[in-house]
């Protein structure tokens, strides 16, 4: 939450607040009239493990998604820096994406306009809907030791048809494999004005890689390689009516075929709402009603549960059955039918929809074309089944990265001989983070029977997420500058156009502060620093060799 609020349950659902605004402008919109095994080691002989950090959940593009309106400023414009991060007027004064700020990240209203080139303003830790990765930042955390950034092509067709409903035109189509090719196309652009910064064609720094042998020749080469994921809430067209399937098995193959022909290394089949394939691990509070609203209109149903089968739930739900929740439900019996209010029982719940048999063509699909599976937003019951396939095939190629699924659930991909990436807090918990990445590491990594040979961290920079913001211990111990990054680079405070940066009082500002930022964990990591270490420049080695196992 914003400056001056209680803190969240942010471990417990990255962006949960920011979707919950965005699924209420759904609401206003449109209710408002109505009231395979292992194929190959790690690594080949002759091969140097890749050594650097992974960036596992970053959306780079993500200015390209939802329609294209959504978003104020871009990572990159051939009119240069002041084109790119000019002020949006419907993003500044009292427009209506300024008062939606506000509620995302607590920002002032009205809205700043500060942007280039004092960049006062924005971007900021709490600045959500303004451009948060301009491609110097990029750099300067490839810089600081960066080594593979996996960009995760977002989309979400609810999203974007709700901002039309409330006036914002989109400039361009909401289907969502439309909205993933955009981003393709945008990420080639970003790739080719560097190259043209550098000298033409191939010579740049930020290299698009489609296979695990092209990120270890970048990485070889001293470079950034920037692979692809998809995150997105119905892939291949495969929304549901209902029960009823919106795709076929064919649109499903054809999708997986596409999606290989990008070099795409990782994808979600399940993202927010449920679909075609599974059951969406429910967002919960207030963010938990608001999704489940989104939900309803995505597949005219809202979520149902049952009664979990072990440790592993899903999230509770705000209106459990309580005398003022069911008031509620009774004050909305009279709403449109299928409209009124679900009252919930008590927790702990588990989404009913599982993995279904279209999502068991999608999982084994996947698997064949070694596509990493990302369990990060499935239910609890899609989850297991998806790992019970993967298990039964020996299949490695898995992932959690930015904490998104239960303890348990990481666990197991984890010992299943998947990747885990921690989302990326501040180094300790704060006003608006209740956990820490440190906490968060040591727990996750504690009494592990597969030893961690890399960690990774997931950004899920311009994500509808808060970045880290400054950690109240800095007053007493800040980041000393210069910093020596985990990579050896000693690296001063940062500017950007006419502002300098420090992490101590700004937090993760702008992606060039996650250099500041990882170096400030190993700051503040106390007798964990050498395998803190160890296992952050440990992350961009260990995330190839497990896209490597899968293929």
């Amino acid at each position: 939450m914003g400056a001056g609020e209680a803190t969240t349950t942010r471990a417990a659902h990255p962006g949960g607040r920011a979707w919950a605004a965005m699924v209420l402008l759904v609401v206003v919109a449109l209710l408002f009239p109505l009231i395979a095994a292992p194929t190959r080691a790690a690594t080949t002989p002759g091969e140097s493990p890749i050594s650097g950090m992974v960036d596992a959940h970053a959306h780079l593009a993500a200015s390209q998604a939802f329609g294209g309106a959504l978003r104020c400023g871009e990572p990159f414009s051939p009119g240069g820096l002041a084109a790119a991060m000019s002020d949006c007027p419907s993003h500044s004064g009292t427009g209506h994406f300024a008062l939606l700020e506000s509620v995302l990240g607590g920002t002032a209203v009205p809205g700043g306009t500060q942007g280039f080139p004092t960049f006062a303003q924005w971007p900021s830790h709490d600045s959500q809907l303004h451009e948060q990765a301009y491609y110097t930042g990029i750099e300067r955390a490839w810089r600081g030791g960066l080594r593979v950034l996996n960009n995760h092509l977002v989309a979400n067709r609810v999203l974007c048809e709700a901002l039309a409903g409330i006036g914002v035109p989109a400039r361009s189509s909401c289907d969502e494999m439309d909205q993933l090719r955009r981003q393709v196309d945008y990420l080639e652009r970003i790739e080719a004005h560097i190259d043209a910064e550098h000298g033409g064609p191939g010579q740049g720094w930020f290299r698009i890689a489609r296979s695990p042998e092209e990120v270890r020749a970048i990485a070889a080469d001293g470079k950034l390689a920037v692979t692809l994921g998809v995150e997105a809430s119905e892939p291949f067209g495969c929304r549901v009516a209902g029960d009823a399937p919106m795709c076929t098995i064919e649109d499903i193959d054809r999708g997986l075929d596409e999606f290989a022909s990008w070099g795409v290394s990782t994808v979600f089949p399940v993202h927010k709402f449920d679909n075609a394939l599974g059951g969406a691990r429910m967002d919960e509070e207030l963010a938990g009603l608001a999704v489940n609203i989104g939900n309803k209109l995505a597949r005219a149903r809202f979520w149902e549960t049952e009664p979990c089968t072990g440790p592993d739930a899903d999230h509770a739900q705000p209106l459990a059955s309580t005398p003022v929740a069911d008031g509620l439900a009774a004050a909305s019996s009279d709403a449109p039918a299928g409209a009124a209010l679900p009252v919930y029982p008590e927790a702990p719940l588990c989404n009913v929809r599982g993995l279904t048999p279209l999502g068991e063509h999608a999982i084994r699909g996947l698997m064949a074309r070694g596509m990493v599976i990302n369990i990060d937003h499935m239910g609890v019951k899609t989850a297991h089944r998806t790992l019970d396939l993967a298990a039964e095939a020996g299949y490695t190629g898995l992932v959690v990265d930015h904490d998104w699924a239960t303890r348990g659930n990481t666990r197991r991909v984890h010992e299943q001989g998947g990747f885990v990436a921690g989302f990326a807090w501040p180094a300790e918990a704060t006003e608006t983070f209740e956990t820490g990445f440190l906490e968060q590491w040591r727990t996750t990594t504690a009494g592990a029977t597969r030893p961690f040979t890399g960690y990774g961290f997931g950004s899920d920079v311009n994500g509808l997420a808060p970045l880290a913001d400054p950690r109240p211990s800095a007053a007493e111990d800040p980041l000393v500058y210069p910093f020596t990054a985990p990579n050896g680079e000693l690296m001063d405070r940062w500017r950007f156009g006419e502002r300098t940066y420090d992490l101590n009082t700004d937090g993760v500002a702008q992606y060039g502060l996650y250099a500041d930022w990882a170096a400030d964990l190993l700051h503040r990591a106390g007798p964990d620093r050498d395998e803190l270490e160890r296992q952050l420049m440990g992350g961009a080695e260990a995330w190839t060799s497990n896209w490597e196992r899968a293929r």
